[in-house]
């Protein structure tokens, strides 16, 4: 399937709202309050020039076209403007002296291709090709000397989002040589099966969870490049790899923890922020290379879960690391609960423990927002995920717009206005956690997880889906339980007192409203579910992940237990509760998406009955 632009696609109803917040807040302002992005070598400064300023406009520059802001185009074109200024004769585009060449990281290379090919799709803008040309070719003569280390061998597969573009351009020779090239010089992540079998407390790049996160789409992607076909990849090594992932690190959430490299099943262990939106981009990509229903199944559950819950409601702060079940987010004693990360990381501010994410998290919904629709074939229009939106496209010679007008996945009915006249097709994909998918009140039956509506559009028509989800717990590890309904996973929300953090550190101030939050917890957390009687109400609501205004609530019948908290941890609940038996009465507790929650119990026990 072909990935569309933001010219096709236009963000609606609650999702534009939530790009509307993130432009309002640290991403849309990133350039002006922090140094590395502000001051950057990549636009003649002293300051960062890697992989930050890069990681920015990755999800500032599409953020800018969907809004159609013009000012925030404008000071994304002044970067623009600058790096491709900046770029040798040879083609060399990274801030770097010609000395520093044969140790330069060209992991910054990968990026900032990926970043000239998302402005080219958004501006248009025609020195990009011949800039991503010169840079390729150069790259290719170096690293036939100089083989690619460090980040850039671990993420080799990045290169090849560049090497794909340009070569559906220009189909020379010398493009598939440098994408064997850079598969042999490369990290086999393909073949990590047996070292993400086990948790390792010592750092390193073959477990780092954002590698893994990458690599998922490395071998589809690969084979792409080299078939030179649009015909649909073979997702097989990318099924396996993420399996291996859910069964030894998988979260309740549908991500992987990794704090910072992968760190088991445990809900108190963490998940990176960059980890999710580089998952969220694999997912995109797979869905699009092998047309398999069941990645997009799994973005639309790291983009209702786990993005909004490691982001502050208003945008401006984010954490390093996510946990499932987190009472607090404070300055953990040493040696804290993570394998690999600091005591911070788990606090709400600018840059926690490290500063990848500060820059990155940006590209979590702009690139969620490209990815609702996709074309197949000519005549196919897709709907591959699901938020409100709008497209325009010609399939074959008819000009057709669909306006997809929804308040999913809080909610559970889409309406399709479908506008064109002439013989098209939609294919719409249904989320497989429906246990029932009506169309105009009709039982209808997805095949492979896609609904096909193949026919002869007569002007302006419109489709009502409604899906049946239902409200369950399911199992995880370690005889614990979690509450679903449809995509959305729920979590028992914890009472929160925030605590203004304002200081400086290595020269970068931390102010409001980019300063440092450390959340504690106001009221008890320690429960167990009593009972699967589930009352499902929905709330009305402006904003989807406020967390105290959530769309929508499940009530559960709860019992308090003796939970306890972890050795020498006030603010970080055990693994596992002390006693499964109830110190008290069933009472009933309103759950709501963990996506709308700071603090949140998600993983709990099913109490043990009483003698």
């Amino acid at each position: 399937m072909k990935k569309l632009t933001v010219k096709e696609i236009e963000p609606q109803g609650w999702l534009k709202r939530q790009l509307e917040i993130q432009a309002a807040g640290l991403c849309g302002n990133l350039d002006r309050v922090w140094p590395d992005v502000r001051d950057s070598k990549w636009i003649g400064g002293e300051k960062e020039g890697w992989e930050r300023v890069p990681y920015w406009l990755d999800g500032f520059i599409p953020l800018a076209y969907l809004l159609k802001d013009e000012g925030m185009i404008a000071r994304a074109k002044r970067y623009i403007d600058k790096i491709l200024q900046q770029q040798c004769a040879d083609g060399w585009i990274c801030p770097c002296t010609d000395q520093e060449r044969k140790t330069y990281d060209v992991w910054a290379l990968f990026l900032i291709l990926k970043v000239l090919i998302v402005w080219y799709e958004c501006s248009g803008d025609e020195r990009v090709e011949e800039s991503v040309y010169r840079a390729l070719r150069q790259y290719r003569d170096h690293v036939r000397a100089f083989a690619p280390t460090g980040w850039a061998a671990a993420r080799w597969y990045e290169c090849l989002v560049s090497v794909l573009w340009l070569y559906e351009r220009r189909p020379e020779p010398w493009l598939l040589e440098l994408a064997r090239i850079l598969k042999i010089s490369g990290t086999d992540f393909a073949r990590a099966g047996a070292l993400w079998k086990k948790v390792d407390k010592k750092w390193t790049m073959y477990a780092h969870v954002v590698n893994a996160a990458m690599s998922l789409k490395s071998e589809s992607l690969y084979r792409r490049v080299i078939n030179r076909r649009d015909a649909p990849v073979s997702d097989a090594i990318a099924e396996r790899m993420f399996g291996l992932l859910q069964k030894y690190h998988g979260t309740a959430v549908g991500h992987f923890n990794g704090d910072e490299c992968l760190s088991g099943t445990s809900p108190i262990h963490g998940s990176e922020l960059c980890g999710v939106v580089e998952a969220m981009y694999s997912y995109e990509w797979l869905l699009a290379l092998s047309g398999n229903a069941v990645w997009g199944d799994r973005l639309e559950k790291l983009a209702f879960n786990a993005l909004p819950a490691a982001i502050s409601p208003d945008m401006w702060t984010h954490q390093y690391d996510q946990q499932v079940n987190q009472i607090a987010c404070t300055v953990q004693n040493e040696p804290c609960v993570f394998n690999t990360n600091s005591p911070d990381a788990n606090v709400f501010g600018l840059e926690p423990n490290f500063g990848c994410c500060t820059a990155n998290f940006g590209q979590g919904w702009p690139k969620f927002a490209l990815s609702l629709f996709m074309l197949e074939g000519d005549d196919t229009l897709v709907c591959a995920a699901i938020s409100p939106s709008s497209v325009r496209v010609r399939l074959g010679n008819v000009p057709v717009c669909v306006t997809v007008d929804t308040k999913y996945p809080f909610r559970d009915t889409v309406r399709l206005h479908v506008e064109g006249e002439g013989d098209f097709a939609l294919k719409i994909r249904i989320p497989a956690s429906a246990k029932e998918c009506k169309l105009d009140g009709i039982p209808v039956l997805a095949e492979n997880g896609w609904l096909i509506l193949r026919r002869h559009w007569s002007g302006k028509e419109q489709l009502e889906l409604r899906f049946a989800f239902e409200a369950k717990l399911v199992s995880r590890p370690r005889g614990m339980y979690v509450l679903e309904r449809g995509p959305l996973v729920y979590s028992l929300p914890v009472g929160e007192r925030w605590e203004m953090h304002e200081y400086s550190k290595d020269g970068v101030e931390r102010k409001f409203p980019y300063c440092d939050y450390h959340i504690y917890p106001t009221e008890e957390w320690g429960y167990a579910f009593c009972g699967e009687d589930f009352r499902v109400t929905e709330l009305q609501f402006d904003e989807a992940f406020q967390t105290n205004a959530p769309p929508v609530v499940i009530e559960a019948d709860v019992c308090p237990i003796d939970w306890g908290t972890a050795l020498g941890q006030p603010n970080v609940c055990r693994e596992t509760p002390k006693s499964r038996k109830p110190l008290g009465c069933s009472i009933k507790k309103r759950f709501q998406p963990y996506g709308s929650t700071n603090l949140r119990m998600t993983e709990m026990p099913i109490a043990d009955a009483e003698n």
